[in-house]
Parts: structure tokens; C-alpha cells; sequence
């Protein structure tokens, strides 16, 4: 019996792309995520990197063969506030369709060492808002230590998966009637986006 499963078609990237402007300092992580659909035009990447001791998330939009700034923090509030305290680690952790089919959101791991012996970690969601043509953040977890996150592919959509402390794992939904995220077991810190 010949099984036939539907392949998401994405969008097939330039081969020599160039960035404008330039991510600030060494290039850490840069993936594609599709912050606005999976077409051509709404083609986005996220980058980390990293000057001195500072860390930058930079989001571009693609243009022809060019990606285009369209977010830079600590310029922007997540996940490293200007003046904040110093991250000493970061990661792309996850890229997954949570706020609804078709369109993509970034979670942002970091860890600093603000908030006493191990410092505090946090996961931040970033997502494409269509009416004020920008990513802003949707979801910030924190807790002591460290955290980790992944995506859950469940039957009604992705959820996210982060883990703290002592191995412990929380699951979060996005509930698009009212447009709120919940945790289940209730674990972590949610903050308030900016």
C-alpha cells in the first residue's frame, strides 16, 4: 500500500543573500522562519549575534536577494532590554506554526546573571504583527536558572514545550478566540509582553 502525505511547500531561498544592515558583531545563529506565511515574499530570518559581551536578535524580511532589517534588540524591548542585565547565553529554540496554521513564530532562548545564584532564564515569542508591520513579542516566560524550549506538534496545532529547573515541563497554547496563551501545570513566571 502506497502512502501519500501532503509536503509543505516553502519557499526556496536566494542562494547569495546579503543582509542590510549587517547583524552587530559575530554571527551566532541565523535561521529561516516564516513570520508572515510560506511565500516568497514573507520570508524572514532570525539572527543572534553577538558584540563584545552584548547579544543581538535581529529579524530581517527578505527583498529580492537582500534581507532587510525590520527588528533589532536591545533597540526593541525582547529579548534583551537595553540596559538589562548581561546575558551570557542564547539560542534560537524553536520555530513552530503556535499562534495558528500557516504562519510562524520564533521562541528565544536566554540566560542571564541577574537574579541571584544561577541567574534567570527566559523564553520570548516573537511573532509578525500584519497592522503594525513589525515582530513584537507575544509570550515571555522566566524563571531561576535556565530554560529550554520545543515545538509539540499536537493534533489541534503546535504548542510549546519549556523546561526548567529539575527537568519540570510546561506545555503552552495559544487560544486564538481570545488570543491568550495558557500552561499547563502552571510552572513558570509569564511576563507581561512589552
Amino acid at each position: 500500500m502506497l502512502l501519500a502525505l501532503p509536503l509543505r511547500a516553502l519557499a526556496e531561498e536566494p542562494p547569495h543573500f546579503t543582509y542590510a544592515p549587517a547583524p552587530p558583531g559575530t554571527l551566532i545563529a541565523s535561521q529561516v522562519v516564516y513570520l508572515a506565511g510560506e511565500a516568497m515574499h514573507s520570508q524572514w530570518r532570525a539572527v543572534l549575534s553577538r558584540l563584545h559581551a552584548q547579544w543581538y536578535l535581529s529579524i530581517y524580511a527578505i527583498d529580492d536577494t537582500t534581507y532587510r532589517l525590520k527588528y533589532r534588540s536591545p533597540s526593541g524591548d525582547v529579548p534583551f532590554p537595553p540596559g538589562g542585565p548581561t546575558v551570557t547565553s542564547a539560542s534560537i529554540a524553536a520555530i513552530g506554526e503556535f499562534m495558528g496554521a500557516g504562519v510562524q513564530q520564533v521562541a528565544i532562548a536566554s540566560h542571564d546573571t541577574a537574579g541571584g545564584r544561577c541567574g534567570t532564564g527566559r523564553i520570548d515569542v516573537l511573532f509578525f504583527d500584519a497592522a503594525m508591520e513589525m515582530p513584537l513579542s507575544t509570550l515571555s516566560v522566566r524563571t531561576p536558572c535556565s530554560l529550554s524550549a520545543r515545538v509539540v506538534h499536537e493534533a489541534h496545532g503546535d504548542a510549546l514545550a519549556v523546561t526548567g529547573p529539575s527537568s519540570k515541563t510546561a506545555i503552552f497554547r495559544f487560544t486564538s478566540g481570545p488570543g491568550t496563551w495558557t500552561q499547563t501545570p502552571r510552572l513558570f513566571q509569564v511576563v507581561p509582553s512589552p
